[in-house]
């Protein structure tokens, strides 16, 4: 006799509801076992630190300037975000703090409101990415398309270099809403009343810094070329506007209240900061996922990281932060293992603010328009463009799209742009390709077959559909997933249609499973698939003799086979693919 089921009431549905919320809430804090590894062995660390933190002290004041609020402000949120984020953030190698792409959205913030609006602004940021971790919104990046990734940083490289214009040129007072039409009016302004001295400051240390630094990665040029600019215009009395004055410590800013009006208005730039601020943080902590072996970031706990830091830094009178890829490939590069690294870069950053204050004052602003110009051409990739360019004609123009939009609008409107562009020529492709075919029925589906392969350590794959920016990290996850397995064989004949994202992803795919010693063979690729995906260097023009491409599937398996037990040569077949 079975007893009744007991209802759930009010009472359990709220404890079920809390357990989920505190559970929720566990996955996002921090773990000791995150630390342990550097409570043991922290010396990596904190070189690796001490090495962020002379790259990120010029940037940081830097993006402060140009952001309007100053260079204390720049210092300020790289102390206080950056501690914040390496702590609470969702990778273990991320750096946090001010950039350019926030810069170009904080300036007509700072323009109508001043300092209280940027204040607001990055509280309500704050608050709307801790809602966006919460809500599990953190994977949506993964559908960000490439063309539209690169056509952004390449618009972002022109908008923060033109920002250069008026330091570099010793011009104040530019005029002009758009940041094309400041840099216009103080290209004009120069050419009135010419002098030398200024712009060759900045063109100096940019070029030490991408000189010297292609051949000494890891010597903080940035640091060394500021530190020179300093020295010699003290020395020889140089007439170049300086920083001037840096408060030797942190302080919250004046507070003012708002009117409601006034903070209403705020929202739509609020969210546009919370947008670009877990769009660069994602990107940044996934590039840093690439240069490392066997991580893989948090999502999620990621826009939680970097909600508490945008929460905290206005506080301290900083501007709203996000992770920061320049400053986080320094940090893999200096072979920094833990958060430790972050959080040291942190720390050394707030030692200079309290005790070197004066010297900071006494930098150039010229001198810091270089470290940004050479920061800009270093944020484009010119391979990846390139290679995109090449690979097909919408990608190509889904990319320039998005890049024009960035330097005559703003980063908001050309994501927007750039994702519905790629989404209709997307959907275009698919319709365009999309067949309907007679496929026999097949009773067994080779079952027999497939469990032989796996027991020789031969799996294949076939791939249906269209692989496409949506499904392609699907297909990464899944087979970047695979075990004990010593040869994958990807079965592409009934691929429909693939975009630049599809063959990055692919790309990735194939260096990931042979960085585990696993072959990978490709069979039935159709040619006008292996055009983008030999642009985007999925693989070479050699691989046809290495025998890594097939006509069909029954000969790749002879080929692996021949590969994994070599003592046994099989004969490629002659039947048809069957995939």
């Amino acid at each position: 006799m079975t007893e009744p089921s007991t209802p759930i009431g009010p009472a359990d549905a709220t404890g079920s509801t809390l357990v989920r919320v505190a559970r929720s809430v566990a996955a996002l804090l921090p773990r000791w076992g995150e630390w342990k590894p550097a409570a043991g062995a922290p010396a990596a660390d904190l070189l690796a630190g001490l090495i962020v933190a002379l790259v990120a002290l010029p940037l940081a004041l830097g993006f402060g300037i140009s952001s309007g609020l100053g260079a204390a402000a720049g210092l300020t949120t790289a102390v206080i975000a950056g501690a914040v984020a390496a702590v609470f953030g969702g990778s273990r190698f991320q750096v946090s703090g001010p950039t350019g792409a926030m810069t170009v959205v904080l300036v007509p913030i700072v323009g109508q409101y001043g300092p209280i609006g940027v204040l607001a602004v990055g509280l309500i940021a704050g608050m709307v990415l801790v809602v966006l971790a919460f809500a599990g919104v953190g994977r949506a990046v993964r559908y960000m398309p490439a063309p539209v990734i690169e056509g952004f940083t390449a618009g972002i490289a022109v908008v923060i270099a033109l920002q250069q214009f008026p330091a570099a040129l010793g011009i104040t007072g530019a005029a002009g809403e758009k940041v094309w039409q400041s840099a216009a009016d103080a290209v004009r302004q120069f050419a009135q009343d010419p002098s030398l001295l200024t712009p060759a400051t900045a063109l100096s240390v940019a070029a030490v810094i991408l000189v010297g630094g292609r051949y000494l990665p890891r010597v903080p040029f940035s640091l060394i070329a500021v530190a020179a600019a300093t020295l010699i215009a003290q020395l020889f009395h140089l007439d170049i506007a300086r920083i001037g004055t840096i408060p030797a410590g942190f302080a919250a800013p004046t507070v003012s209240f708002l009117h409601l009006g006034e903070l209403t208005s705020l929202i739509a730039p609020a969210l546009a900061v919370a947008a670009l601020a877990a769009l660069e943080s994602l990107l940044s902590a996934t590039a840093a996922d690439s240069m490392s072996v066997g991580t893989r970031h948090n999502p999620d706990r990621e826009l939680f990281g970097q909600g508490l830091a945008n929460i905290a830094a206005p506080l301290f009178g900083g501007v709203p932060a996000t992770g920061a890829i320049a400053r986080t490939a320094v940090n893999v590069r200096s072979g920094a293992r833990t958060r430790l690294a972050a959080l040291t870069h942190a720390l050394l950053l707030a030692a200079i603010v309290y005790s070197a204050a004066g010297l900071v004052a006494q930098i150039p602003l010229a001198a810091l328009a270089g470290v940004l110009l050479a920061t800009t051409v270093r944020m484009v990739e010119t391979a990846s463009i390139l290679a995109i360019t090449r690979a097909t004609r919408a990608d190509a123009v889904v990319m320039v799209a998005t890049f024009l939009v960035t330097v005559v609008f703003d980063l908001v409107t050309a994501v927007a742009v750039g994702v519905g562009f790629a989404a209709v020529l997307a959907l275009r492709a698919v319709a365009k390709s999309a067949r309907i075919e007679q496929v026999p029925l097949e009773t067994d589906d080779h079952l027999v077959e497939e469990h032989d392969l796996l027991r020789e350590h031969i799996v294949a794959y076939r791939i249906d559909g269209a692989l496409f920016f949506a499904a392609a990290h699907r297909f990464l996850l899944e087979l970047a997933d695979v075990s004990d397995v010593k040869v994958v064989i990807l079965r592409m004949s009934r691929i429909t249609a693939i975009d630049a994202t599809g063959g990055i992803v692919l790309k990735d795919v194939i260096t990931k499973l042979e960085h585990r010693h696993i072959t990978v063979l490709i069979s039935g690729a159709k040619p006008e698939h292996l055009r983008p995906l030999a642009a985007l260097g999925v693989f070479t023009t050699t691989d046809s003799e290495d025998r890594r491409l097939f006509d069909t599937t029954p000969r790749a398996i002879a080929y692996a086979r021949m590969l994994v037990r070599p003592e046994h040569h099989y004969t490629s077949t002659t039947n048809e693919d069957r995939s």
